[in-house]
């Protein structure tokens, strides 16, 4: 059994500016009451406010899913940004991009920009997309659960690319303060950070592949009982964001003590130092 009593799920953005429809946090504790939405300390949630309530969390029993990618592919390449970087971990690429980009509030837009067509696939002048399309370890083990494109690809409403790089600064900024699995052990107390993908979240929960994002309260009641989850408090708006967030958290409550899940297969020390994993794939 895992010591969390809490769990935690943030629907994360790499986009532009200080404030962000696009980030949803939902909590719940243990047991079977619905998650519920965090509310932002503005209108909307920056990058910024999300690392201040992340840290101010540091030390209780609070599991938290973020969905972004922790690093970028580097086993099958032998480097993170072949020809540039020469970081040999994850944490290594985390500080690497936060030195190299100037955005606001953790942003990353400005290092994807600055490398298009090296790196980064961000339309048909950039060359053939498929040259860009690498994927990382637990990515290519998913069976079929694959993230709907790369690290690489930064166009199209479907990239992961802006979120990904930007959330790669938040955990350097987390560095020491929170721990961050697999690349750290997991304790017995405290908080711990995952990475997530929600669509996983909704497979477990029953929602058909195509259909993942739940856009009335009937449709979230639905997946939520799947999971063993009360009903939620009804919502002023049902965005993919808030409904993506409260139902990931009911998944990280309900697969937290599945063990298969903390020791994947394919979780070797080399894919463990320097790509991560995907919680949810085994």
């Amino acid at each position: 059994m895992t010591h969390f009593e809490q769990f935690a799920a943030i629907d994360w953005s790499g986009a532009k500016g200080n404030a962000h429809k696009g980030i949803a946090v939902a909590i719940c504790a243990a047991g079977s009451d619905a998650p519920q939405l965090v509310t932002p300390p503005g209108r909307y949630w920056s990058r910024r406010a999300v690392l201040e309530w992340l840290v101010d969390r540091a030390q209780e029993p609070l599991l938290i899913g973020i969905d972004c990618s922790f690093s970028a592919p580097f086993v099958t390449r032998g480097a993170h940004l072949p020809g540039e970087t020469t970081t040999a971990s994850a944490r290594e690429l985390w500080a690497y991009v936060d030195a190299h980009s100037g955005d606001d509030d953790l942003g990353a837009a400005s290092f994807l920009d600055q490398r298009r067509g090296t790196h980064f696939y961000l339309g048909a002048a950039d060359g053939v997309k498929r040259d860009f399309l690498h994927w990382r370890m637990c990515e290519l083990a998913a069976d079929g659960a694959t993230k709907p494109t790369t690290v690489y690809d930064a166009i199209g409403a479907a990239q992961v690319a802006k979120a990904s790089f930007a959330g790669m600064r938040l955990l350097h900024h987390l560095a020491g303060r929170v721990p961050v699995w697999p690349f750290d052990p997991r304790s017995d107390t405290g908080a711990l950070l995952v990475e997530i993908y929600t669509t996983i979240a909704a497979r477990a929960a029953g929602v058909p592949r195509g259909r993942s994002k739940l856009r009335s309260p009937e449709a979230l009641d639905q997946a939520l009982a799947a999971l063993g989850s009360a009903p939620h408090a009804w919502l002023s708006a049902y965005d993919d964001h808030a409904t993506d967030a409260i139902l990931t958290a009911a998944w990280l409550r309900a697969y937290a003590n599945d063990q298969s899940l903390w020791h994947p297969s394919g979780l070797t020390e080399a894919v463990r130092r320097t790509e991560g994993w995907t919680f949810g794939v085994d």
